[in-house]
């Protein structure tokens, strides 16, 4: 029978080792994710400032985008730590903690782009009747509800992942706590568990990639039938930009939880972890900035607020 080891700190094997590509790697993936959260957070501030923007859409894509620097606020801090001080120690509460949030966090992503599909099809489909069919109020509880599910998975995952006896060295061959990870080394009998969590997973990602599938079906159509060009490139832009956060989420999410083990390799895994925690985040500025040009005029607005309040500043030093 395996020893069970009794240190309460797990060992994170880490992303990158120090050799000199891979320190390379690293200030990339550094400068990758500062990028994200700069520009996570200034969709935030943005969307927060301009009254253009105070919309139920923009309000779900700053949600989004709070989510987005939570995620890589959650892993990337400890695994740039680990790699900076050699220090690769996390304790049962620290590995809890990532538990929790990534399901918390990726969970409510998946029912948030559900709702901001679902005000697509609600503002393409019956334009007349968006205020009522998207009412704030109905925003505000698609809102909480997404938070709510997420967490409430984030909860049943950490719970009874930490509440296996772990054997052997602890050390877990990825840059974060994750629970289809660490239960590989616990020493019981983990497979009802599993079970549960693959169909939690799948029932969380099928059930809103559906509605998802059916709004755009739905604009789709739509957008086909309508008989100004103008307007439907507009459509076509705002819900292409929407379908692309949706297919690079989707897609990393479903290669990650619903895979058989048999299919499981821990280098895939450490990639697509890496691609859904720290370049997603960074796309999904990228591509609504790009892509809208409400955004984009918001953006040029506040620059120049900038600007202005700099030279009047200038201005002000030099009177003195």
């Amino acid at each position: 029978m395996e020893m069970r080891n009794t240190t309460p700190d797990f060992i994170l094997l880490g992303l990158f080792n120090h050799t000199r590509t891979h320190q390379v790697l690293f200030m990339m993936v550094m400068s990758i994710v500062l990028t994200s959260l700069f520009g996570n957070s200034l969709m935030i501030l943005l969307i927060h400032r301009d009254r253009r923007l105070h919309t139920p859409m923009y309000f779900l894509l700053s949600q989004l985008s709070l989510m987005d620097v939570m995620l890589v606020s959650t892993t990337v801090p400890k695994m740039a730590a680990d790699y900076l001080t050699g220090n690769k120690a996390i304790s049962r509460a620290g590995c809890g903690v990532q538990i929790f949030f990534l399901p918390t966090l990726g969970g409510g992503e998946c029912f948030l782009l559900a709702a901001m599909a679902y005000d697509r099809y609600a503002a393409v489909c019956h334009p007349l009747r968006y205020p009522t069919l998207m009412s704030w109020q109905l925003c505000l509880r698609m809102t909480m509800l997404s938070w709510l599910l997420g967490a409430a998975d984030g909860l049943m995952q950490a719970v009874a992942t930490l509440s296996f006896p772990y054997c052997g060295a602890h050390e877990i061959d990825h840059f974060f706590c994750e629970a289809p990870v660490l239960v590989h080394l616990a020493c019981a009998d983990t497979s009802v568990f599993e079970n549960a969590m693959y169909i939690c997973c799948v029932l969380m990602l099928l059930v809103p990639f559906s509605l998802i599938l059916s709004s755009y079906g739905l604009i789709l159509a739509a957008v086909l039938h309508m008989r100004s060009t103008e307007a439907r490139k507009k459509a076509f832009a705002t819900c292409s930009s929407h379908l692309a956060v949706v297919g690079l989420f989707y897609g990393a999410a479903i290669f990650t939880y619903m895979r058989p083990k048999s299919h499981r390799s821990t280098n895939h895994d450490k990639v697509v972890s890496a691609f859904y925690s720290m370049f997603t985040p960074l796309l999904n500025p990228l591509i609504y900035s790009v892509r809208n040009s409400e955004v984009k005029e918001a953006l040029k607005q506040w620059l120049g607020m900038c600007v202005n309040l700099k030279h009047q500043q200038n201005e002000a030093h030099r009177s003195r």
